[in-house]
């Protein structure tokens, strides 16, 4: 071992969902949007004026951040924009948890939050969900140094009421508490009208999933003016020009079309039911999710076989070999209804050898 190598910061990095590099395939392995984005981000990408790219973007991303805050009833003061929800995230963690006191969030859900933890030498505590994959808020009330949660959770799907959100909220008054929305655009109610009532509280959502622009990468965080102050000191720290000038025109175009976003979510959303009735007749068993994947398991079928076997139909679900309580879990993103009719196909003739 080299004397250098031991001042080199060593992780255990996330590893993200599958990309193969195939025409034909059923991709519900990374809950993309299986619809494209709203007709005005084609428009931009047409009219685009090259002659732009030769100067640098805005680096307060004042268009964006404004269409956001219009969207969603806010002052732009209250509202942050990074290059996707994962970078708001991490320069949350970075500005908000600094205690000694250890972060708390599931022991089942996102499993970038341990990374950022560990990268960013934070103290951090797992704590298990219930026997039905639930968020006990009782379970977040003891001495902390800061908290995050998704809602829906991933790779779950499970819903916590508003009251429970609150609840979480409420009981720690003294640190920051992140809730993050990746999902709530398919079924739940968001913590956002609770940012006015505490001033401890960011809500962070993405356009990757709702709005099918994860190739463009576009999360913001939203919150009380003080709190978003200090995540813009910290990005100006790191990297002042964050989002490129296509992606801000394009993202803008996507916010202010409500209507196409509502048309898209809503037939998700019916897919979703339709597959899950599906899915139970064959025995497959599932919580009542409330994103855009279902994570389903089945008595007698083992996931991980399973989940081989589709693969070799070029039909791509995510499998996740840990912890052991969901080793025989898979987690299927909602396709079309054209691919949720081919892989409900499959399963029907399914027999493991």
């Amino acid at each position: 071992m080299k004397a250098w190598e031991n001042n080199i910061r060593k992780v255990i990095p996330y590893v993200p969902g599958e990309q193969p590099k195939k025409e034909k395939m059923i991709k519900l392995n990374t809950n993309e949007n299986p619809y494209p984005p709203a007709p005005g981000v084609k428009d931009v990408l047409t009219s685009f004026d090259t002659d732009r790219l030769r100067l640098y973007p805005d680096p307060k991303i004042e268009k964006l951040t404004d269409a956001i805050a219009e969207r969603y009833g806010l002052n732009s003061n209250q509202v942050f924009v990074g290059v996707g929800s994962d970078d708001v995230l991490a320069m949350c963690f970075m500005t908000f948890f600094n205690s000694n006191r250890p972060i708390l969030f599931p022991d089942i859900t996102y499993s970038f939050y341990d990374v950022w933890a560990e990268e960013f030498r934070i103290p951090y505590k797992q704590i298990p969900l219930d026997r039905n994959f639930t968020i006990r808020p009782e379970n977040y009330a003891g001495e902390n140094g800061g908290i995050v949660f998704p809602n829906p959770n991933a790779p779950t799907g499970k819903l916590l009421p508003l009251e429970d959100v609150e609840r979480i909220i409420a009981q720690n008054p003294d640190v920051i508490v992140i809730v993050d929305e990746a999902y709530i655009d398919f079924g739940g109610t968001s913590a956002l009208p609770l940012i006015d009532k505490y001033d401890n509280v960011l809500v962070v959502q993405t356009f990757s999933k709702s709005h099918s622009m994860a190739g463009m990468r576009i999360g913001y965080a939203m919150a009380q003016p003080e709190l978003i102050k200090y995540l813009n000191d910290v990005k100006y720290s790191f990297n002042s020009y964050t989002l490129n000038s296509i992606t801000i025109e394009m993202g803008t175009a996507a916010i202010l079309d409500e209507a196409y976003f509502k048309e898209t979510t809503q037939k998700i959303i019916a897919t979703r039911e339709r597959t899950k009735e599906e899915l139970r007749a064959l025995g497959y068993r599932m919580d009542d999710s409330k994103s855009n994947f279902l994570f389903v398991t089945h008595d007698t079928i083992s996931m991980e076989k399973l989940f081989e076997d589709l693969k070799k139909k070029d039909i791509y679900v995510r499998h996740f070999s840990k912890p052991e309580r969901i080793a025989n879990y898979l987690r299927i993103t909602i396709g079309t209804d054209e691919e949720m009719d081919m892989l409900i196909t499959f399963l029907k003739n399914y027999k493991q050898s």
